[in-house]
């Protein structure tokens, strides 16, 4: 379909709805509704192509990737929690973790072996950190927030072994096809690292927030505050014995595991060391090495004489536990398909023309970051604007390395302020928190990243 305003009208709705109910749920199902309808204009035929969507959505191979992945997981930290594994690393950090900056320090450190995708992160750190809550000064927002500052924006930052350079690369590569433009991909994104000022600013602006900034607001989630404390204590409850090793085991193992198989899968490509991690599967390494690390983990519970009837139980109870932010990111992904088919990125496409020579960078992370907060995805953003923004680089003599690391800067945008994001919604799953008063949270720190990333455009812009 054409591009036209019609494109804009499911995210119009979807925000509108969402700020009216607090709730992003209802607001990405009438969104999609809307859209639907608008694509197939009939009684039925509307709510058959939303099903159609959705439908859609879960059987496309990378998306069953991540809700098999996101299910796992949630079900083996189900397995730590009830062997005792999350309890005993508690009582080893807490001795050490007595305050917010100590916190801080600990969410960082686990960067260095959870970096390969967002997800990946997310699951891993955020139910141990959970169990911290208690002794550090924090709410749940400013806790979800400091993980999250840790993730996207780092992630995008790092050159190998991840799940996005493959796709980085890629759409790089397709811009640069696009315009017969004869360079190495690889090397641009490289170049392009330095230039991604909106994930830097994130780091630093959204680590001093977490440190300097003194929350006196109490969490209030619909529930009754004895219910939350009560949940949080589970993990840490006295019926459970503390064994440590019931989480060390697993979570390295699903990190070594990662690693490994990424090497692999790029390996028998017939690729050497280094470009194996840039183009290997780093999903489907990842769900091998967690299924892997499953099988290991129900072993390590059978040896230690733990029921496997139980096991299985807080497996299974536990991946229930992210069936909502699962149905959540089907609807999201459904809502994404329907806007494509409404030719959203034709509409963006087709309105850049008034687009000064010399403020190419600068408004071409700005435009990239509105479509990324409506889109809550940035990869939707890097491949809808990614040629669009060789295209003028090329026409304008702009810097290619800039213009690449702003549009790459734009999705992050909307990766960390969206309440449609990915993230924003599973970690706002897996603390209990409201995803749309969780993303109004963090607006403020990404939107003084946001201003000092164009600044800096402007400025890079006339420099280089």
């Amino acid at each position: 379909m054409e591009g036209s305003w019609l494109a804009i009208i499911p995210f119009v709705v979807v925000i509108v709805t969402a700020m009216a109910t607090k709730q992003v749920f209802p607001g990405l199902t009438l969104g999609l509704v809307v859209g639907a309808y608008i694509v197939e204009p009939s009684l039925i035929g509307g709510i058959e192509q939303a099903t159609q969507y959705i439908v859609g959505s879960l059987t496309d191979i990378n998306n069953l990737k991540i809700i098999i992945f996101l299910y796992m997981f949630s079900g083996l930290v189900g397995i730590m929690k009830a062997s005792g594994g999350i309890k005993g690393f508690v009582e080893l950090t807490s001795k050490k973790i007595n305050s917010k900056r100590e916190a801080l320090l600990l969410t960082w450190t686990s960067t260095l072996g959870t970096f390969s995708a967002p997800s990946f992160r997310i699951v891993t750190v955020a139910p141990i950190m959970k169990a911290l809550l208690q002794k550090i000064n924090m709410t749940r927002k400013e806790l979800a927030f400091m993980i999250e500052t840790s993730t996207q924006p780092v992630i995008v930052l790092i050159p190998i072994a991840t799940a996005f350079v493959g796709y980085m690369v890629s759409v790089i590569e397709m811009g640069l096809q696009n315009q017969g433009i004869e360079a190495d991909p690889y090397s641009l994104f490289i170049r392009s690292i330095p230039f991604n000022f909106f994930a830097i600013s994130m780091i630093i602006i959204g680590t001093l927030f977490v440190i300097f900034r003194h929350s006196k607001e109490v969490d209030q989630d619909e529930r009754d505050p004895e219910q939350i404390k009560e949940e949080d204590n589970t993990a840490v409850s006295d019926e459970i014995s503390a064994k440590p090793w019931n989480l060390i085991i697993p979570v390295s193992l699903v990190i070594i595991l990662t690693l490994f198989l990424t090497w692999w899968d790029g390996n028998q490509q017939g690729h050497g060391f280094f470009q194996a991690f840039i183009e290997a599967d780093v999903l489907q390494a990842m769900v091998m090495a967690l299924f892997i690390t499953l099988i290991i983990t129900i072993f390590m519970q059978i040896i230690q004489k733990n029921s496997l009837k139980t096991t299985i139980h807080e497996f299974i109870e536990a991946g229930n536990n992210l069936m909502s932010v699962i149905l959540l990111l089907a609807v999201v992904w459904a809502l994404s398909s329907v806007t494509e088919d409404l030719g959203f990125s034709t509409f963006v496409t087709n309105n850049v023309d008034w687009v000064p020579t010399m403020l190419i960078p600068p408004v071409m992370f700005l435009i990239g970051s509105f479509v990324s907060y409506f889109i809550g995805s940035s990869w939707g953003t890097w491949g809808i604007l990614m040629p669009l923004g060789i295209s003028l680089a090329q026409v304008a003599d702009a810097s290619l390395p800039l213009v690449i690391g702003a549009v790459f800067a734009s999705g992050s945008f909307g990766s960390i302020a969206s309440p449609l994001s990915d993230n924003n919604n599973t970690i706002a799953g897996l603390l209990n928190i409201n995803a749309v008063q969780y993303a109004r949270y963090k607006l403020v720190p990404a939107l003084i990243a946001l201003g000092i990333s164009a600044v800096l455009y402007g400025v890079m812009t006339y420099v280089l």
